[in-house]
């Protein structure tokens, strides 16, 4: 099969012929369908300094795809052939104290695909089981752990995950929606997704407080890493408010618990 393979310690990737994974027992065979590129892939792509300390080539890159199961293992009963899914791209053990306590988002053994182990930038892949997630046909899924409805959103950072961020904000309710980026096209999308704002970085303060009555936004979705934003999302989010950060940064950010904690 053909995939793209990291496959040395320095810039680039390579595209090869390469033989198609083998299933254990508790595993699926996974056709990918679609892939989509991460910030991640970028770093490993660059062969920069989090990937040269995090990341053994060679193997094949990749993390985040869409496909359809081709063949099961013998222990698998809730998956079968024919199914359209994705995966948890994390691979915990299963068995230290935090998997058995109810913590495997922090297992010390997760292994990432397309970090640890081989990826989806290729026509298949293998998967736990245990890892897959269905995809229906008329719905899309995603997890809202802050109180939308009504709320005035500020969303920073208009990458892919900020746009689509700011399109489920608005299909869930949100009162208004502001999204910032310093790119003009990313803006120009989050603004065809369903933002209320479209801002530079500069004039968030300006709308965020013109929004609430100098309140604050009620939720704050940081999606960039970039520090500027992180403390910003901090600034400009009200008292008693939210803010949830996906964004990684790609060094290390100061936090001030005098002024930063809502």
């Amino acid at each position: 099969m053909k995939a793209l393979v990291k496959e040395s310690a320095s810039p680039g990737f390579k595209l090869k012929d390469v033989a198609e994974p083998r299933i254990r027992e508790d595993e699926v065979l996974i056709r990918v369908r679609r892939a989509g590129v991460c910030g991640t892939d970028v770093h490993i792509y660059d062969w920069d300094a989090w990937a040269k300390g995090r990341c053994k080539p060679p193997f094949i890159v990749g993390h985040e795809f869409a496909g359809e199961v081709v063949q099961v293992g013998r222990l698998v009963t809730d998956v079968k052939e024919g199914d359209r899914v994705t995966a948890e791209g994390h691979i915990v053990d299963g068995r230290c104290l935090l998997c058995r306590t109810g913590n495997s988002h922090v297992c010390p053994y997760t292994r990432i695909i397309g970090v640890d182990r081989d990826g989806c930038f290729a026509d298949y892949i293998s998967m736990p089981a245990t890892n897959v997630w269905h995809l229906d046909d008329d719905a899309f899924h995603t997890v809202l752990t802050a109180e939308i409805p009504g709320a005035v959103v500020l969303v920073t950072g208009c990458g892919p995950i900020g746009i689509f961020a700011v399109g489920i904000c608005k299909a869930a309710g949100a009162s208004r929606v502001i999204a910032t980026d310093i790119n003009d096209t990313r803006l120009a999308l989050a603004k065809n997704m369903g933002a209320d704002d479209a801002v530079h970085p500069e004039e968030a303060a300006r709308v965020v407080k013109d929004a609430t009555g100098g309140l604050g936004a009620d939720v704050v979705l940081e999606m960039s890493g970039v520090p500027a934003a992180i403390h910003q999302a901090f600034a400009l989010v009200r008292v008693g408010g939210r803010v949830q950060m996906l964004g990684i940064p790609a060094k290390k950010v100061d936090f001030d618990l005098a002024t930063e904690v809502i």
